[in-house]
């Protein structure tokens, strides 16, 4: 430390004592404070940590008139905004070791009996700030890793590239207090920025990406490097200057992926701790983007198979108009076990949604295999009773672990009659096409417990009427009570019925927004009845 740069108060209530400490601490370099009372010390104090322009240490005479030094002392260190500053008692009259023991339970740094030798002043004023400088960068160091963990975290929790560079950015700001800026490339070769660089041109950002290419070729780790301006478009490094050089923290863990660059004003990372905060920072973030980048590819994998096991194409049967909507959990990227199914048959169309509980590859297994099965059992029999309970037992039999909901409905589109069976499923919804709403009152237990399914729900349908059957992941949400989601659904679907089926699917996806869950959903409308 700078003897120049540093403040040390000098507390003693005589005059000629102050004097002379002051002319030893001002010959070392030291600018000094001279005070004559304890209360002027505290006044003095609190001044400076409103003003933020904290003294280095202080020298206290331990004979104080309105408060003893050793009192005075134990008020500073129980100060958290100036506790870490080093105290040093000195005294004339107090010098038994019981006194200097007094002092240095009091939480002083060093005790001086006086006289006492200039040289032995400056050196334990230079002692006392050495150990002071030590446990402030050992304190900062400390901070810059509860920083550093704390980023980590954040960063493992983003959801996107783009979120992730505005963290990553974010916490170098943090960690250095200056500004910084983040780059890191998706799953589809697209370079984000953030930090500074957020609001510059597309054209901009993506010129970077070949530099941050070439800077990382054939490398893996992680990597320094000074960027002079000249090689960067104008105004994309985040040093507070136009033009100005930075530098960039490369990082990626294979040499397969993309490197992510964090990128900082040169002055900022001097030191070898603070670069290889950085360095492990940068790491983070590649790591972070890797696995953001696999759960991308995941997903789309996942949605990929999904879809492939639902139907293609919607039936054609005169006197109904189907539409059918299937959408995958917005934050997993594991098959679920939802599934529609519209089926025309010679005793009229044969629709359904289900759910098989559980989000994993064996629920998107089981719901395939109850799709197969109810299209080769609906060959010779398309009473949706008895099809529920061939599927309770099929699934009894060969997937006895094994669970699943199912609204199972068959249709005359040309005399609107409805026969309905329900296995533990949301009960369909018919939305009348001279007004009104009505959730039909057919109920049963759940597909592969073994339980008696009760004859089928008989309902005559007019036209104009549309039937809405949907799965529990579009209205269940945490914390809201099922009924008041059913009602919600009522509602939604009333004011978009006559819009059509399709327009009424999107209506509703669209009402309930995100979700946690799978969702599938049939609407049909029958169009004209003899």
């Amino acid at each position: 430390m700078n003897p120049s740069r540093t403040t040390v108060l000098v507390v003693d209530d005589i005059d000629a004592n102050r004097y002379a400490m002051g002319a030893v601490l001002r010959r070392a370099g030291h600018r000094v404070v001279p005070l004559a009372t304890a209360a002027d010390a505290l006044v003095e104090l609190d001044a400076r940590v409103r003003n933020g322009a904290l003294p280095d240490a202080a020298l206290v005479d331990v004979g104080l008139p309105d408060m003893d030094g050793f009192e005075l002392c134990r008020r500073i260190k129980a100060h958290p905004e100036i506790a870490t500053m080093p105290v040093v008692h000195f005294s004339a009259a107090a010098t038994t070791p019981r006194d200097r023991t007094r002092g240095l339970d009091a939480g002083a740094e060093a005790y001086l009996a006086v006289p006492v030798e200039p040289e032995e002043i400056q050196a334990v004023v230079r002692a006392a700030l050495r150990g002071a400088r030590f446990r402030h960068d050992a304190d900062a160091r400390a901070g810059r890793l509860a920083r550093l963990a704390t980023a980590t975290t954040a960063l493992y929790g983003t959801s996107c590239p783009q979120e992730l560079a505005d963290t990553a950015a974010a916490a170098v700001t943090a960690l250095l207090r200056c500004r910084a800026a983040a780059y890191v490339f998706g799953a589809d070769g697209t370079l984000h920025a953030g930090g500074p660089p957020r609001n510059e041109p597309a054209a901009t950002t993506a010129a970077v990406a070949p530099l941050l290419q070439r800077a990382m070729a054939g490398c893996t780790g992680v990597r320094s490097r000074i960027a002079p301006a000249p090689l960067w478009p104008s105004g994309v490094l985040p040093t507070g200057e136009e033009d100005g050089d930075a530098r960039l923290i490369l990082a990626r863990s294979r040499a397969d992926q993309p490197p992510v660059c964090l990128v900082t004003p040169v002055h900022a990372t001097g030191g070898q701790h603070t670069r290889a905060l950085l360095g492990h920072l940068a790491e983070a973030t590649a790591l972070a983007a890797e696995s953001l980048r696999s759960a991308a590819e995941e997903r789309h994998i996942a949605l990929t198979l999904q879809r492939s096991f639902l139907p293609q194409h919607q039936p054609r049967l005169p006197g109904a108009d189907v539409a059918v909507r299937y959408v995958p959990a917005s934050t997993r990227a594991e098959i679920g076990g939802d599934f529609y199914t519209a089926l025309p048959t010679p005793d009229g169309l044969l629709v359904g949604v289900g759910d098989v509980v559980g989000h994993s590859l064996d629920a998107a297994t089981v719901m395939v295999e109850l799709r197969h099965a109810l299209r080769a059992y609906a060959t010779d029999e398309r009473d949706p009773a008895v099809l529920v309970r061939r599927l309770d037992r099929m699934l009894q039999l060969y997937h006895p672990e094994a669970t699943a909901t199912l609204c199972l409905a068959l249709i005359d589109p040309l005399l609107g009659r409805a026969r309905i069976a329900n296995a533990g499923h949301i009960p369909p919804l018919v939305v009348r096409g001279r007004g009104g709403t009505d959730y039909l009152d057919v109920h049963g237990p759940l597909l592969g417990l073994g339980l008696d399914h009760p004859d089928p729900y008989r309902h005559q349908l007019a036209s104009g009427d549309v039937l809405l059957m949907v799965t529990d992941g579009l209205i269940e949400t945490r914390g809201t009570d099922l009924a008041v989601s059913m009602e919600r659904l009522r509602h939604i679907a009333a004011a978009n019925a006559a819009r059509g089926t399709g327009p009424l699917c999107d209506a509703l996806l669209s009402a309930f927004g995100s979700r946690e869950d799978d969702v599938a959903l049939l609407a049909l409308r029958l169009t004209g009845l003899a």
